[in-house]
């Protein structure tokens, strides 16, 4: 077995925290958890009123601590502790259901609902309670510095380069609940192929990236990812 070919990435989107009774907080007629995204998840509108856009992601915070990780999250952590090589989760999703589940190596590419980053000295504050204008950097002990740790539009991504080589190693990709249309994740898929990798998508439907995919699991990711990865860790052994 090659170093890439023991070597998984999963990339997780909407569809698997959909099944622990998460919303897709993005909609088709561009709102966000019914709020216009322009009012609060622009670096504009952080701007122009932090308060608001503070009490937004404050305000979802209570929900997306109590959700619990369901059988697509448990099984991608019991992949991780049984697969004889690395798996890393790279996630699109703001929650902590991986987290919950016990899962290690997840890469929250859009930031987490739970931490907020101070934008004097570049402190990142981990925290479900409130933050405010008026909260303090633990760090830098000056107020009114921190900023929601989600990754707002037009801003970049986090942790690409290390993303970047995740893709470009790994001996198997593992597409769960994407859409294939927010770019640039969409185009992971597309790396990963491209260095040799297998590919598949668990999805309740075609996407439109499709054609990058090896094999297609459609149905609810809770229910094709445990047989999925049952035989993965059988075939491995």
């Amino acid at each position: 077995m090659t170093q890439q070919d023991s070597e998984i990435v999963v990339l997780t989107g909407a569809g698997i925290s959909a099944e622990s009774g998460l919303a897709t907080f993005r909609s088709t007629d561009g709102l966000w958890n019914n709020h216009k995204v322009e009012d609060v998840a622009t670096v504009e509108a952080f701007q122009r009123n932090p308060e608001y856009v503070h009490e937004f992601y404050n305000e979802m915070k209570p929900e997306l601590l109590q959700a619990k990780p369901n059988p697509a999250h448990l099984c991608l952590t019991k992949l991780q502790q049984a697969f004889p090589g690395k798996v890393n989760i790279i996630t699109q999703n703001i929650d902590t259901l991986h987290e919950k589940a016990g899962s290690t190596n997840v890469w929250h590419i859009h930031g987490q609902i739970n931490q907020a980053v101070c934008l004097n000295c570049g402190h990142i504050l981990e925290t479900w309670s409130d933050v405010t204008t008026e909260t303090v950097c633990p760090r830098c002990e000056i107020a009114g510095m921190m900023k929601p740790n989600i990754v707002f539009f037009g801003e970049n991504l986090l942790y690409m380069d290390k993303v970047d080589r995740l893709l470009n190693r790994c001996g198997l990709f593992i597409s769960v609940g994407t859409s294939g249309v927010v770019f640039p994740a969409a185009a992971f898929v597309q790396i990963a192929k491209q260095a040799g990798a297998e590919t598949c998508e668990f999805n309740l439907e075609r996407t439109s990236n499709n054609f990058y995919f090896d094999r297609h699991f459609f149905g609810p990711a809770g229910t094709t990812l445990p047989r999925f990865v049952d035989e993965l860790i059988a075939a491995r052994k």
